[in-house]
Protein backbone atom coordinates (compact mmCIF):
# COMPACT_ATOMS: atom_id res chain seq x y z
CA UNK A 1 0.00 0.00 0.00
CA UNK A 2 0.93 3.69 -0.89
CA UNK A 3 1.44 6.13 1.33
CA UNK A 4 -1.80 7.76 1.75
CA UNK A 5 -3.73 3.90 1.59
CA UNK A 6 -1.59 2.50 4.58
CA UNK A 7 -4.00 4.21 7.18
CA UNK A 8 -6.82 3.17 5.55
CA UNK A 9 -5.64 -0.33 5.60
CA UNK A 10 -4.60 -0.46 8.89
CA UNK A 11 -7.96 0.61 9.88
CA UNK A 12 -9.72 -1.48 7.99
CA UNK A 13 -7.45 -4.86 8.93
CA UNK A 14 -7.73 -3.81 12.64
CA UNK A 15 -11.66 -4.40 12.70
CA UNK A 16 -11.56 -7.56 10.41
CA UNK A 17 -10.95 -10.20 14.27
CA UNK A 18 -14.77 -8.29 15.11
CA UNK A 19 -16.02 -9.76 11.58
CA UNK A 20 -14.35 -13.17 11.63
CA UNK A 21 -15.07 -14.37 15.34
CA UNK A 22 -15.31 -17.59 13.91
CA UNK A 23 -14.79 -20.37 11.37
CA UNK A 24 -17.76 -19.74 9.93
CA UNK A 25 -18.22 -16.31 9.83
CA UNK A 26 -14.37 -15.89 8.89
CA UNK A 27 -15.63 -17.89 5.59
CA UNK A 28 -18.57 -15.71 4.96
CA UNK A 29 -16.74 -12.37 5.62
CA UNK A 30 -14.08 -13.90 3.07
CA UNK A 31 -17.00 -14.40 0.27
CA UNK A 32 -18.72 -11.19 0.74
CA UNK A 33 -15.14 -9.69 0.79
CA UNK A 34 -14.20 -11.62 -2.99
CA UNK A 35 -17.37 -10.64 -4.59
CA UNK A 36 -17.52 -7.33 -3.24
CA UNK A 37 -13.73 -6.66 -4.87
CA UNK A 38 -15.13 -8.60 -7.90
CA UNK A 39 -17.90 -5.94 -7.93
CA UNK A 40 -15.83 -3.15 -7.59
CA UNK A 41 -13.21 -4.54 -10.40
CA UNK A 42 -16.05 -4.26 -12.59
CA UNK A 43 -17.96 -1.09 -12.12
CA UNK A 44 -15.40 1.03 -12.49
CA UNK A 45 -17.47 3.90 -12.09
CA UNK A 46 -18.49 3.07 -8.59
CA UNK A 47 -14.90 1.88 -7.47
CA UNK A 48 -14.00 5.37 -8.27
CA UNK A 49 -16.98 6.84 -6.79
CA UNK A 50 -16.18 5.16 -3.42
CA UNK A 51 -12.45 5.91 -3.41
CA UNK A 52 -13.35 9.70 -4.26
CA UNK A 53 -10.99 11.68 -1.80
CA UNK A 54 -12.97 14.69 -2.85
CA UNK A 55 -16.38 13.39 -1.34
CA UNK A 56 -17.39 13.51 2.10
CA UNK A 57 -16.66 9.76 4.07
CA UNK A 58 -20.63 10.18 5.11
CA UNK A 59 -21.27 10.22 1.69
CA UNK A 60 -19.60 7.69 0.37
CA UNK A 61 -20.63 5.18 3.30
CA UNK A 62 -24.31 6.21 1.81
CA UNK A 63 -24.22 4.81 -1.42
CA UNK A 64 -22.30 1.54 0.03
CA UNK A 65 -25.03 0.95 2.67
CA UNK A 66 -27.42 1.82 -0.56
CA UNK A 67 -26.00 -0.89 -3.03
CA UNK A 68 -24.75 -3.39 -0.69
CA UNK A 69 -26.71 -3.20 2.62
CA UNK A 70 -29.42 -5.95 2.04
CA UNK A 71 -26.82 -8.18 -0.12
CA UNK A 72 -24.14 -8.65 2.43
CA UNK A 73 -23.73 -9.26 6.18
CA UNK A 74 -23.76 -6.55 8.84
CA UNK A 75 -20.24 -7.75 9.89
CA UNK A 76 -18.91 -7.49 6.11
CA UNK A 77 -20.86 -4.23 5.61
CA UNK A 78 -19.06 -2.69 8.77
CA UNK A 79 -16.02 -3.55 6.62
CA UNK A 80 -17.11 -2.13 3.79
CA UNK A 81 -17.87 1.53 5.28
CA UNK A 82 -14.60 1.14 7.20
CA UNK A 83 -12.98 1.06 3.87
CA UNK A 84 -15.32 3.56 2.09
CA UNK A 85 -14.46 6.10 4.86
CA UNK A 86 -11.08 6.34 4.45
CA UNK A 87 -8.87 7.99 1.92
CA UNK A 88 -6.87 5.50 -0.44
CA UNK A 89 -4.33 6.73 -3.07
CA UNK A 90 -5.95 5.45 -5.94
CA UNK A 91 -8.91 3.16 -6.94
CA UNK A 92 -7.24 0.25 -7.26
CA UNK A 93 -5.54 0.37 -3.96
CA UNK A 94 -8.99 0.31 -2.52
CA UNK A 95 -10.32 -2.68 -4.14
CA UNK A 96 -6.58 -4.08 -3.64
CA UNK A 97 -7.20 -2.86 0.19
CA UNK A 98 -10.76 -5.59 -0.05
CA UNK A 99 -8.84 -8.49 -1.47
CA UNK A 100 -6.43 -8.66 0.81
CA UNK A 101 -8.58 -8.36 3.77
CA UNK A 102 -10.59 -11.13 2.16
CA UNK A 103 -7.24 -13.52 1.92
CA UNK A 104 -6.62 -13.00 5.81
CA UNK A 105 -10.44 -13.48 6.48
CA UNK A 106 -9.86 -17.34 4.47
CA UNK A 107 -6.79 -17.28 6.63
CA UNK A 108 -8.20 -16.87 10.21
CA UNK A 109 -11.51 -19.59 9.10
CA UNK A 110 -8.35 -21.72 8.35
CA UNK A 111 -7.13 -20.90 11.69
CA UNK A 112 -10.08 -21.36 13.85
CA UNK A 113 -10.18 -24.96 11.79
CA UNK A 114 -6.22 -25.56 13.29
CA UNK A 115 -5.21 -25.86 9.27
CA UNK A 116 -3.83 -22.24 8.84
CA UNK A 117 0.12 -24.13 8.97
CA UNK A 118 -1.73 -26.52 6.32
CA UNK A 119 -2.96 -23.75 4.27
CA UNK A 120 0.44 -22.21 3.95
CA UNK A 121 2.22 -25.44 3.02
CA UNK A 122 -0.51 -26.36 0.53
CA UNK A 123 -0.40 -23.04 -1.17
CA UNK A 124 3.41 -23.17 -1.60
CA UNK A 125 3.81 -26.44 -2.76
CA UNK A 126 0.90 -25.74 -5.54
CA UNK A 127 2.44 -22.62 -7.00
CA UNK A 128 6.22 -24.87 -6.88
CA UNK A 129 3.62 -27.37 -8.88
CA UNK A 130 2.32 -24.37 -10.75
CA UNK A 131 6.10 -23.21 -11.89
CA UNK A 132 7.20 -26.82 -13.14
CA UNK A 133 4.09 -27.58 -15.03
CA UNK A 134 3.85 -25.91 -17.91
CA UNK A 135 0.67 -26.81 -19.37
CA UNK A 136 -1.10 -26.32 -16.40
CA UNK A 137 0.19 -23.29 -16.01
CA UNK A 138 -1.10 -22.50 -19.61
CA UNK A 139 -4.25 -23.83 -18.86
CA UNK A 140 -5.47 -22.13 -15.75
CA UNK A 141 -3.80 -19.07 -17.37
CA UNK A 142 -5.48 -19.02 -20.48
CA UNK A 143 -8.35 -16.86 -20.84
CA UNK A 144 -9.82 -18.82 -23.34
CA UNK A 145 -10.74 -21.42 -20.75
CA UNK A 146 -13.88 -20.53 -19.07
CA UNK A 147 -13.84 -20.07 -15.25
CA UNK A 148 -16.27 -22.95 -14.43
CA UNK A 149 -13.42 -25.25 -16.43
CA UNK A 150 -10.67 -23.77 -14.47
CA UNK A 151 -13.00 -24.64 -11.03
CA UNK A 152 -13.52 -27.78 -12.24
CA UNK A 153 -9.55 -28.77 -13.52
CA UNK A 154 -8.73 -27.43 -9.81
CA UNK A 155 -11.79 -29.37 -7.91
CA UNK A 156 -10.39 -32.86 -9.45
CA UNK A 157 -6.83 -31.69 -9.35
CA UNK A 158 -6.90 -30.98 -5.50
CA UNK A 159 -9.69 -32.80 -3.99
CA UNK A 160 -8.68 -35.08 -1.00
CA UNK A 161 -5.51 -33.86 -1.60
CA UNK A 162 -6.31 -30.34 0.34
CA UNK A 163 -8.15 -28.26 2.56
CA UNK A 164 -11.85 -26.94 1.25
CA UNK A 165 -10.48 -23.27 2.44
CA UNK A 166 -7.24 -23.98 0.14
CA UNK A 167 -9.02 -25.35 -2.84
CA UNK A 168 -11.73 -22.10 -2.37
CA UNK A 169 -8.74 -19.31 -1.94
CA UNK A 170 -6.83 -21.42 -4.96
CA UNK A 171 -9.94 -21.04 -7.12
CA UNK A 172 -10.18 -17.41 -5.93
CA UNK A 173 -7.21 -16.22 -6.98
CA UNK A 174 -7.17 -18.45 -10.67
CA UNK A 175 -10.20 -17.66 -11.54
CA UNK A 176 -9.91 -13.64 -10.50
CA UNK A 177 -6.35 -12.83 -10.83
CA UNK A 178 -7.25 -8.93 -11.14
CA UNK A 179 -4.29 -8.42 -13.50
CA UNK A 180 -1.46 -10.23 -11.75
CA UNK A 181 0.44 -13.35 -12.93
CA UNK A 182 -0.98 -16.17 -11.20
CA UNK A 183 2.53 -16.99 -9.33
CA UNK A 184 2.34 -13.56 -7.83
CA UNK A 185 -1.56 -14.26 -6.64
CA UNK A 186 -0.36 -17.45 -4.82
CA UNK A 187 2.73 -15.74 -3.07
CA UNK A 188 0.28 -12.57 -2.09
CA UNK A 189 -2.11 -15.50 -0.61
CA UNK A 190 1.11 -17.75 0.83
CA UNK A 191 2.77 -14.44 2.66
CA UNK A 192 -0.40 -13.48 4.23
CA UNK A 193 -1.26 -17.15 5.92
CA UNK A 194 2.54 -16.56 6.95
CA UNK A 195 2.30 -13.38 8.23
CA UNK A 196 -0.54 -14.19 10.09
CA UNK A 197 0.76 -17.40 11.59
CA UNK A 198 3.48 -15.21 13.13
CA UNK A 199 1.46 -13.06 14.48
CA UNK A 200 0.86 -13.27 18.14
CA UNK A 201 -3.35 -13.28 19.25
CA UNK A 202 -4.28 -11.24 22.07
CA UNK A 203 -7.47 -11.81 23.82
CA UNK A 204 -8.48 -8.43 25.60
CA UNK A 205 -11.34 -8.21 28.20
CA UNK A 206 -12.17 -4.71 29.15
CA UNK A 207 -15.69 -3.30 30.66
CA UNK A 208 -15.52 -0.51 27.48
CA UNK A 209 -14.54 -0.93 24.08
CA UNK A 210 -10.94 0.34 23.58
CA UNK A 211 -10.39 3.39 21.12
CA UNK A 212 -8.28 3.47 18.17
CA UNK A 213 -5.83 4.96 19.86
CA UNK A 214 -5.77 2.88 22.67
CA UNK A 215 -5.68 -0.18 20.67
CA UNK A 216 -2.67 0.61 18.76
CA UNK A 217 -0.90 1.85 21.93
CA UNK A 218 -1.91 -1.75 23.18
CA UNK A 219 -0.93 -3.55 20.23
CA UNK A 220 2.55 -1.52 20.03
CA UNK A 221 3.73 -1.86 23.94
CA UNK A 222 2.74 -5.87 23.17
CA UNK A 223 4.68 -6.07 20.11
CA UNK A 224 7.68 -4.13 21.92
CA UNK A 225 7.55 -7.05 24.62
CA UNK A 226 6.55 -9.85 22.41
CA UNK A 227 8.88 -8.96 19.14
CA UNK A 228 6.26 -9.80 17.06
CA UNK A 229 2.68 -8.19 16.09
CA UNK A 230 -0.03 -8.69 17.82
CA UNK A 231 -3.53 -8.96 16.72
CA UNK A 232 -6.45 -7.92 19.26
CA UNK A 233 -9.11 -9.74 19.97
CA UNK A 234 -11.46 -7.49 21.88
CA UNK A 235 -13.72 -9.08 24.37
CA UNK A 236 -16.35 -6.58 26.36
CA UNK A 237 -17.19 -7.98 29.22
CA UNK A 238 -19.45 -6.04 31.82
CA UNK A 239 -18.10 -8.07 34.53
CA UNK A 240 -14.30 -6.32 34.28
CA UNK A 241 -14.83 -3.56 36.48
CA UNK A 242 -12.01 -1.27 35.49
CA UNK A 243 -8.67 -2.01 33.41
CA UNK A 244 -7.88 -4.61 30.95
CA UNK A 245 -6.96 -8.08 31.04
CA UNK A 246 -4.56 -9.40 28.37
CA UNK A 247 -4.26 -13.49 27.61
CA UNK A 248 -1.63 -14.39 25.12
CA UNK A 249 -1.64 -18.27 24.62
CA UNK A 250 -1.02 -19.66 28.33
CA UNK A 251 0.24 -16.18 29.50
CA UNK A 252 -2.61 -13.46 31.43
CA UNK A 253 -1.32 -10.33 32.05
CA UNK A 254 -4.27 -9.02 34.63
CA UNK A 255 -4.88 -5.47 35.60
CA UNK A 256 -8.73 -5.27 35.97
CA UNK A 257 -10.24 -4.12 39.00
CA UNK A 258 -12.43 -6.80 39.43
CA UNK A 259 -9.47 -8.78 39.74
CA UNK A 260 -7.58 -7.09 42.83
CA UNK A 261 -11.94 -6.90 44.22
CA UNK A 262 -11.52 -10.29 44.44
CA UNK A 263 -8.28 -10.84 45.81
CA UNK A 264 -9.18 -8.34 48.71
CA UNK A 265 -12.29 -10.58 49.29
CA UNK A 266 -10.10 -13.80 49.30
CA UNK A 267 -7.83 -11.93 52.04
CA UNK A 268 -10.83 -10.25 54.15
CA UNK A 269 -12.37 -14.22 54.39
CA UNK A 270 -8.77 -15.44 55.16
Amino acid sequence: MRGASRPSFAALREQLPQAATSAASAKLTSDEMFAVTGLLDTEHGLRRALSDPGKPGPEKVGVARALLGQKISPATMRLIETAVAGRWASPGDLTDGLEQIAIEAECAAAEYGGTLDALEDDVFRFGRLVAANTDLRTALTSPNLPADSKRNLLTTLLGGKADGTVIDLIIQVVTHPRGRSLTANLDLCAKIATDRRQRLIAIVRTSADLTSAQRVRLAAALKQTYGHDVQLNIVVDPDVVGGISVQIGDELIDGTASTRLAEVRRNLAA
